[in-house]
């Protein structure tokens, strides 16, 4: 049979169009609709701040909006349940951070093992705290500060976020290290301790940086020392706590996640985009003010430090016999 020539061409466009489809469309078949990245935690603290980082620089790289989703309750496991249930296609994601190691420990009867059901995707930062004191403690340096609390002991209060919230863990492997006799004030959110603090009400809060650097700078609480392994860019005058206490440390860190069994293109994917954001200068000052230190790095190497964490964390829950409200 013969075909009109116009018909023919077109035909034979068609036909030579065809081998390179299944490579497009493999292509662009991830993400094929909008992404969640779910945030265990209320709108406005640095994890969402981080968590709106990473979803602008993935919304604008994969051309599919990747949209940040709130579901804060229990410490964030109620986010967490979300992502672990949710279809492994990539297109919900999980904001991972410290609390996800703290709470293996703090919440024994979860209905998902944390390790087992995320996929690690990329560790974004490593997240600082600072000791902060109430201008009035008669303290200048953190040995200061220990010397004052032995000979105050059981007189000095400090607050945190709550029971087996970072700050609360952060403080209590201080006493574990130093053997002080400090009492814990638990309120509910790290903002109204800060809060607490000012006024005169507890006397030392070991606090993320992105609630106390303006208070500190403000001259309204005095910083005596970080809990990172390093000094900070953002507080460069401030030694570290190790400094003083031998093998201290304390960091936290965030990050993303996706569900177990995610395809591992759509997470080398993921993983890759991130990569390239956090050498983006903005994204890496963004992160400096928050008290971070960028990371970066394998899925494989999140996990490590996931699974470091949360050993460490049981150590120090189980010794100080924390448990969650």
């Amino acid at each position: 049979m013969k075909f009109p020539r116009r018909t023919f061409l077109r035909l034979s466009m068609g036909a030579a169009a065809l081998p390179a489809l299944p490579r497009m469309a493999s292509a662009q078949a991830y993400p094929s609709r909008p992404v969640r990245i779910v945030v265990g935690f209320p709108p406005g603290g640095s994890t969402d701040i981080q968590a709106r980082l990473m979803s602008q620089w993935m919304t604008e790289r994969l051309g599919q909006q990747f949209i940040v989703d709130n579901r804060p309750g229990a410490s964030g496991n109620i986010g967490t349940e979300a992502v672990v249930t949710a279809p492994a296609d990539g297109h919900t994601l999980l904001q991972i951070v410290t609390p996800h190691a703290i709470n293996p420990t703090l919440y024994p009867n979860l209905n998902f093992d944390f390790i087992r059901d995320i996929a690690p995707v990329i560790c974004a930062a490593r997240l600082a705290y600072v000791v902060v004191v109430n201008p009035s403690v008669p303290v200048a340096t953190l040995p200061e500060f220990i010397a004052y609390a032995k000979a105050n002991p059981g007189k000095i209060n400090y607050g945190s976020g709550g029971p087996g919230t970072p700050q609360n863990i952060a403080c209590e492997l201080f006493k574990m290290m130093t053997g002080l006799n400090l009492v814990h004030v638990p309120y509910r959110g790290g903002a109204p301790a800060v809060v607490d603090l000012i006024a005169g009400h507890v006397q030392v809060i070991f606090a993320p940086i992105s609630e106390s650097l303006q208070q500190i700078k403000a001259g309204k609480l005095r910083a005596l020392a970080v809990t990172t392994a390093n000094r900070l860019d953002v507080l460069p005058e401030l030694p570290t706590v190790g400094d003083f206490v031998p093998g201290y440390e304390a960091s936290g860190f965030a990050g993303i996640g996706a569900p177990r069994n995610t395809p591992a293109k759509i997470i080398t994917t993921l993983n890759e985009t991130l990569e390239v954001g956090l050498a983006d200068n903005k994204i890496k000052t963004r992160i400096v003010d928050l008290g971070g230190t960028v990371v970066g790095g394998s899925p494989a190497e999140f996990r490590t430090i996931i699974s470091e964490a949360t050993k460490k964390w049981a150590k120090v829950i189980k010794f100080a016999g924390i448990t969650a409200e």
